[in-house]
């Protein structure tokens, strides 16, 4: 009987003992499941920066690098977006526009789908087209490239695709800074135009020519020059040339080195000139500049510290104490941004509905309302037309580079007083 009932209880615990199991199984599993999920959803959202982080003008690009992952973080701090953090990567195109494809193609193999750049109008064109390529090819694994650096108006006229969001002020735009500043003063009557050959520089010459026909028709243009970008060492000859056409200023949208040593050439040959330098607040200008550039050197600013207090400049002058050097190029803060609220209004990191989030959005930015036009995907905001003057007189409370220089703003020119007229219009997919 005793022997019996064991075999009966055995038989009838086997079943109960594999519920058990089954129920431990099945708990388990659910526990994994929901903790990757959890860690899916936790995953950064990737964005790749495709710099030029070597090479004549990685200074400049570098500098740029560092405060966008600082705004970055500022996102981040925040609670990131949609309960992710933006994660920012870093590639080298070496200021070369085939580099730029070469890397491109690394991002796109690595599965990250929103790209920024900055440095090179040459870099931007290539990468527009090989990801307005790719996108059309492989619309399952869309990129959308989000410039904040490159200057060339054709990016956002002739060349606008879908894909391309441009969060800077074009040249057509900020030159109409210089253009209102020209027009108050009457003493500059002959104008050199110096610059980079290659996009920007092609069209900081074309527009200025244009502008000046329309604002200052008696100006005369005694020299226009393209010099090879970042190659030339010495620019005394070209200082010469200025020289010997007796101009009253040099209209430029030189940059970087090419800059810097344009002025260092300059205030060497002791030529007496005013230079309207289009990002002459960039990277190691101020420097170069110095004290020679009182009074006599003005720029395009879409931000400087300035302006006045805010978060921004709060930053910036953290900046300038923990990483000596100084924080100017504002679609730094907008990129990271913009398309956080454009990821938040889409309630999707999928290109496509963030791209049309993008569309129209605006942002209350430290220097008023920023908005991005749908037509074309160009960003609107304030420009400045700033002048370099000596630090502490009115206008003026901090330098630029530890220089006892700074940049003063001469004039404003509101968005809505700077919107170019639509000429290419997007396709959506």
């Amino acid at each position: 009987m005793s022997s019996r009932t064991h075999r009966i209880s055995a038989v009838r615990a086997a079943p109960f003992v594999s519920f058990i199991e089954l129920v431990v199984v099945a708990v388990l599993t659910a526990v994994l499941a929901l903790g990757s999920l959890a860690c899916s959803a936790a995953d950064p959202i990737r964005v790749a920066l495709i710099e030029q982080l070597s090479g004549p003008f990685a200074n400049v690009s570098l500098v740029g690098a560092r405060q966008f992952k600082v705004e970055v973080d500022v996102v981040n701090a925040r609670g990131g977006v949609l309960g992710r953090r933006l994660e920012v990567v870093e590639f080298d195109n070496k200021g070369s526009a085939q580099e730029a494809t070469i890397q491109l193609q690394s991002v796109i193999d690595q599965g990250i789908r929103f790209v920024v750049q900055a440095s090179g109008s040459n870099v931007a064109h290539a990468l527009n087209d090989a990801i307005a390529k790719h996108n059309a090819r492989n619309p399952d694994r869309a990129v959308l490239f989000l410039n904040m650096g490159s200057l060339d108006p054709t990016l956002t006229n002739d060349k606008c695709q879908f894909w391309l969001f441009r969060f800077v002020p074009h040249g057509q735009m900020m030159i109409a800074a210089f253009a209102e500043a020209l027009a108050r003063d009457r003493s500059v009557r002959r104008v050199y135009l110096m610059n980079q050959d290659y996009a920007w520089g092609q069209s900081v010459s074309r527009t200025a020519r244009e502008l000046l026909a329309a604002r200052r028709p008696d100006i005369e243009i005694v020299g226009d020059e393209l010099h090879p970008m970042g190659k030339v060492k010495d620019f005394a000859p070209y200082v010469t040339k200025i020289a010997a056409s007796k101009a009253d200023a040099v209209i430029t949208g030189n940059w970087g080195n090419d800059l810097s040593l344009m002025v260092r050439a300059a205030k060497e040959a002791g030529l007496k000139v005013d230079f309207y330098a289009l990002v002459g607040g960039l990277t190691g200008s101020p420097a170069a500049i110095g004290a020679v550039g009182d009074a006599t050197v003005r720029a395009v600013q879409f931000w400087h510290v300035n302006i006045g207090e805010s978060a921004y400049q709060d930053r910036a002058l953290v900046s300038r104490t923990k990483f000596k050097e100084d924080c100017c190029w504002l679609p730094n803060h907008l990129v990271p941004v913009m398309l956080a609220a454009a990821i938040e209004r889409a309630q999707s990191a999928d290109p496509l509905k963030v791209a049309l989030a993008l569309e129209g959005l605006r942002h209350e930015g430290p220097t008023g309302e920023v908005w991005m036009r749908p037509e074309d995907h160009q960003a609107m905001m304030p420009v400045y037309g700033v002048v370099f003057a000596k630090a502490g007189g009115p206008g003026v409370k901090y330098d630029a580079e530890g220089t006892g220089y700074g940049w003063k703003t001469e004039v404003r020119v509101d968005a809505k007083d700077n919107v170019p007229p639509v000429t290419c219009r997007v396709q959506r997919p």
